[in-house]
Order: C-alpha cells, then sequence, then structure tokens
C-alpha cells in the first residue's frame, strides 16, 4: 500500500472532527461540508487507499483486509475526544471505531451507513451476487455500471471517460468489502457492541435512497442509546455531494448535542 493523501480544513482548534467518505470516492466532497460548517470544527479526512489522490491498493500477504486497513488509518488521526463523521463505506468505519474505542467520540454521525449484515435484504443479496459474478467474468465496465446505478449520484455513462477509468480500477474493493459489510467479519453487530456508544449518534439518510438504507438505520436506532434521525428530501445516497447544505446543518445539530 502506497502513501495516503490526508486532508485539512481547518476550524476551532479545540475541537477536533474527522471524516470519513465512501467508496469509490474521495475526501475532497467534505470540502464543501467543512465550508458550510464555517469553522466549527477542525476538520480532517484523508483518501482511501486505491481512491483520490493516495496511493493504490495493493495489499501484501500479510496485510489486513481492506475495511481493517481503513480503519487502521482513521484510527491514526485520533489522538483526543472528537466528533466522528462517516458516509456509506465511511460510516461502517467510523461505526467500527465507535464500538472498538467509545471514549474517543464527542459525537458520532452517519451519512448512509451500508452494514448490510445488519438485515435481512434479497435486493442486496442479489446485488452482490451480481457484482461478484461480474468481476469473475472480466466485466469490470458492467460491475461498475450497476453499482452506479444503485448508488451514484449520477449514471455511469454521464461520467467524463477519466472518472469511469478510475472507478473501474477500484471497483473489486466493492466486492473485497463484502465479507465486512455483509458478513459482519468485524463484529460490529455482536452483542452489546452498539450499545455501548454513548456519544450522541446521529442517523442521515435520504429519502430517494434505496430501501435497505432505512432497513439498516431502523436496525441500528434500536440498539443505541442516544441517537436521532433525520431524512433529506429528494435526496439519494450521494447526498453529501448534492444537498450539502442540508447534510451540513444536521451534522451541525449533532455538533451541538456533543
Amino acid at each position: 500500500m502506497s502513501g495516503i493523501f490526508r486532508r485539512h480544513w481547518p476550524g476551532a482548534p479545540d475541537r477536533p472532527a474527522l471524516a470519513l467518505h465512501c467508496m469509490l470516492a474521495s475526501g475532497s466532497y467534505w470540502g464543501a461540508i467543512a465550508a458550510r460548517l464555517g469553522g466549527r470544527v477542525d476538520l480532517r479526512g484523508f483518501d482511501m487507499p486505491g481512491h483520490g489522490r493516495s496511493g493504490p491498493w495493493v495489499p501484501g500477504p500479510e496485510d489486513p483486509d481492506f475495511h481493517t486497513a481503513v480503519t487502521r488509518i482513521a484510527a491514526s488521526f485520533i489522538d483526543r475526544p472528537l466528533d466522528l463523521i462517516g458516509h456509506s463505506l465511511g460510516a461502517t468505519v467510523a461505526l467500527r471505531i465507535a464500538i472498538a474505542a467509545p471514549e474517543a467520540l464527542r459525537s458520532l454521525t452517519l451519512i448512509e451507513p451500508v452494514l448490510f449484515a445488519a438485515v435481512s435484504d434479497p435486493v442486496q443479496d442479489a446485488r452482490d451476487a451480481e457484482m461478484a459474478a461480474l468481476l469473475a467474468a472480466g466485466r469490470d465496465d458492467q460491475a461498475t455500471r450497476a453499482f452506479m446505478a444503485a448508488w451514484g449520484a449520477q449514471g455511469y455513462d454521464d461520467l467524463p471517460p477519466p472518472a469511469r477509468a478510475q472507478m473501474r480500477a477500484r471497483i473489486g474493493l466493492v466486492a473485497a468489502s463484502v465479507p465486512t459489510l455483509s458478513g459482519d467479519s468485524a463484529g460490529l453487530l455482536r452483542p452489546g457492541g452498539l450499545e455501548a456508544i454513548d456519544a450522541p449518534v446521529l442517523l442521515i439518510s435520504g429519502t430517494q435512497s434505496p430501501p435497505v438504507i432505512h432497513a439498516i438505520t431502523d436496525a441500528l436506532a434500536a440498539r443505541l442509546s442516544d441517537v436521532g434521525r433525520a431524512q433529506v428530501p429528494g435526496a439519494g445516497h450521494m447526498l453529501p455531494i448534492t444537498h450539502p447544505d442540508e447534510v451540513a446543518g444536521l451534522i451541525a445539530v449533532n455538533l451541538d448535542r456533543g
């Protein structure tokens, strides 16, 4: 694994925060959120391996799986209690940290967490199976198109060629994350784990997101001790990009709770 590109949007030095991005994107989109928070937090982030301006994900035989590697990188940013924000895959990493070290949090904001193992959903099971079959057949283009149809802010064919090429190069990471996201190999749903989080949690979703997202947030909310929920009207899965005003406003509400 090559170098990790770090990002920083300066703000209140006594209020550190860390934001974790989604699959097939980069940490750059948190800049719009940081601008709307107006310096309330000192926000940091990074591009996950194989994403954005970070080096490629090339694990050696003794390296952890992708989700574990990203979690370790994120944890390296934490040296005192902070506000933790995650979107999609990043939300599952944030949740993993919160369960492992609840004392490290002032607040936790989870935007569209894709912890599919929390619910039984035949549609998502079919997506996982389709992705595995397409990748096994070397049909990376079709695999990326299918992923974007479910989770992207726009269709695969609407993206510029360089963006499509970058996504195709990383699409294998989606399948590599299935054991964690759909099989809970990291044990995020273990008894007592979610219940141990005592920081205020906010679950944010878009009203137009895939139904599995709403089922996941139902399941997580039922086990969290201090939880708020919010939906952004007209938004889909990529709401930090498509609806930054609303998302930043909701994050600010949870910052107040923290």
